[in-house]
């Protein structure tokens, strides 16, 4: 239950301070009155979140959720009824505990989105404000389904983006670590057996190199590792700092390949965000804020920010966008035609959908390429490996002979 601290006056007009436990403010109110203490300040106090409730809810969960909400108040079941049944059906203890504050809350006479702001990191922002839309239109078991499929479109566009990388990730680390394994335990084997070719200068040139390197990860590799380990987590510290993470997502949009792909998976997050906030009747300043973040880059996240300032002033979306060099030209004509004609919010849309079908066979073509490209890099290294210490041996036979 949340807690309310207070500041209030008794009868003598002496000053008390406390907390109470309480749903709503409304409570808090009724119950200094039944103390006889006339409020000056009430404040909703943080509190420790119990440790089930901050359990991560997985979004999938929490889409078919709402989904069932939605269902149930188009079915006619009212709303309190309605968080109870969900209260009680939920498997996640996470889960469990955000409906159970709903519950409560709702009870207590709040909105239902004022109850879901509360869990800001469960529902995200994003929810919250398309379902304050619904209440206050009048439209919000539409916002809950409208929502819920957002959301799985999402986590849809998100694990077809992972799946696709995959394979290419965990071919470079098997690749690394067969590289290492050699270099380590293999390579220095032949060290004793090489020694008398090296010292009568008859050792390829391949082959010394191949043992000086395998000697620096055998001599260095404590070292290599801690000092690895070291520049890892400095530059994680950084990258998370407001330079950092301008940079990275800056050289991110300026990769060969992937920059492409990631800027317009970027864009389509952005679209779409805004698109379905703008079509539930979410303000467009409060919306364009929203969907900055879920473009989570910091270069586009400025531009859409600078738009928005140029909005308050009187100014359309598009011209602000324009002056953005990682917003494609046809994009901007495509939001300027629609802001023009008021169909934005389709529009957004519908360019969401575009990018993402172009993305996703881009990067299709990719990974098939990326797979048979290190395969041949790692086939490369490893045949690199054995012509270096089978040339020793093929002139230690011939010398024999």
């Amino acid at each position: 239950m949340p807690e309310f601290s207070y500041v209030a006056r008794d009868a003598s007009g002496q000053r008390v301070t406390g907390s109470i436990e309480a749903v709503t403010k409304q409570e808090v109110l009724a119950a200094l009155a039944g103390r006889s203490l006339f409020p000056v300040e009430i404040d909703a106090r943080k509190r420790a979140e119990p440790l089930f409730s901050r359990r991560r809810v997985p979004k999938q969960l929490l889409a078919v959720t709402l989904s069932q909400l939605a269902d149930l108040l188009q079915s006619g079941v009212p709303l309190l009824k309605s968080l109870e049944i969900l209260k009680r059906q939920a498997s996640h203890a996470g889960l469990r505990e955000v409906f159970a504050d709903l519950h409560r809350q709702v009870e207590g006479g709040a909105t239902l989105s004022e109850a879901m702001r509360r869990h800001q990191r469960t529902f995200g922002q994003m929810t919250v404000s398309i379902v304050h839309a619904g209440s206050e239109g009048g439209f919000l078991e539409d916002s809950l389904s409208r929502v819920s499929s957002f959301i799985e479109l999402q986590e849809d566009l998100k694990g077809r983006t992972i799946g696709g990388m995959a394979y290419p990730v965990l071919l470079a680390i098997f690749g690394s670590m067969v590289l290492v394994g050699l270099l380590v335990f293999v390579v220095p084997k032949f060290e004793s057996i090489f020694d008398a070719m090296r010292q009568r200068g008859e050792l390829p040139m391949l082959t010394e190199w191949l043992l000086g390197a395998s000697r620096l990860a055998w001599r260095w590799s404590l070292w290599i590792v801690i000092l690895g380990t070291m520049a890892v987590v400095a530059a994680w510290r950084w990258l998370g700092t407001e330079a950092g993470r301008r940079w990275r997502d800056l050289a991110k949009l300026r990769l060969p390949v992937a920059g492409p792909i990631l800027r317009n998976l970027a864009l389509a997050r952005f679209c779409r965000t805004l698109g379905t906030m703008l079509r539930h009747g979410v303000p467009i300043l409060q919306a364009l804020k929203i969907s900055s973040e879920s473009a989570n880059n910091v270069v586009l996240a400025e531009a859409i920010i600078s738009a928005t300032e140029n909005i308050s002033a009187g100014e359309t979306l598009a011209q602000p966008l324009s002056h953005c060099k990682h917003f494609p030209e046809t994009i901007v004509e495509m939001i300027a035609v629609a802001e023009e004609s008021n169909r934005l919010n389709d529009v957004l849309i519908d360019i969401a959908e575009s990018l993402e079908r172009r993305t996703f066979r881009r990067l299709d073509l990719a990974v098939r390429l990326l797979e048979p490209v290190m395969l041949i890099f790692m086939a490369g290294i490893v045949l690199v490996v054995v012509v270096a210490l089978m040339l020793p041996m093929f002139k230690m036979s011939t010398t024999l002979q």
